[in-house]
């Protein structure tokens, strides 16, 4: 790739990768606090400026590297986690799973409306590759990281949904992963076996959603 391509993808790809990282993680502080958690609240946390959130080297470095290093089949970051007391919530057990899902429900709402740009620009006429780049790009960011967060294996939002869901011994046992899980979904990429049965189909599952979400919009636009 060039340098003048490489600055290119960086352009087109910066602002869907900052924004799906970073008001992934507003989300739950935004959810914790509805739940009865204020802590990222009183942190200044609970915002959608991603200023707020962004990790420099988790947020910016590490997405673009993994980018470049698959040739854009795989993108992971994180932005700086979302303090949030789980036990402060009004439930604690049901409360954590509803933070939990927070984060991938503001991914996928963050894919439609990158979809619904996608349309708009299509309905214009607006013939700027650019432009149409970054709203793909954006559906597809979005998609891969909330599909990844769902997996379910502590840390990732998905593993503590799972362990709100499980009997208290069996979350437990599921639990005591939790250091170890960046790690083993590292494993699970590097050798193909995370895209293959986790990603590649759930990710296809839910551009059928979005093209079924936007197919009566686009009917109507047409």
């Amino acid at each position: 790739m060039d340098f003048s391509s490489l600055i290119q993808t960086i352009a087109v790809y910066a602002l869907p990768v900052v924004f799906a990282i970073t008001l992934h993680e507003a989300a739950h502080g935004y959810a914790a606090r509805l739940l009865g958690d204020n802590t990222a609240y009183m942190m200044g946390r609970v915002s959608f400026n991603p200023m707020r959130h962004i990790d420099p080297l988790g947020t910016i470095a590490i997405p673009l590297l993994l980018y470049f290093m698959t040739g854009g089949a795989f993108m992971f970051g994180y932005a700086k986690p979302v303090p949030v007391a789980f036990r402060n919530l009004r439930n604690p057990r049901w409360g954590s799973l509803w933070v939990a899902l927070a984060g991938p429900a503001c991914n996928f709402v963050q894919a439609l409306l990158w979809a619904l740009i996608g349309v708009a620009l299509a309905y214009f006429s607006v013939d700027e590759p650019f432009f149409s780049r970054m709203a793909a790009g954006g559906v597809g960011v979005n998609l891969v990281l909330g599909v990844l967060n769902l997996f379910p294996l502590p840390p990732l939002d998905g593993g503590r949904v799972l362990v709100a869901l499980l009997p208290p011994r069996q979350a437990i046992g599921l639990a005591r992963l939790e250091p170890w899980g960046f790690a083993i979904v590292m494993v699970l990429v590097i050798s193909g076996l995370l895209t293959k049965i986790w990603l590649r189909p759930l990710v296809s599952l839910g551009y059928d959603a979005l093209t079924a979400i936007l197919a009566p919009f686009a009917s109507f636009l047409n």
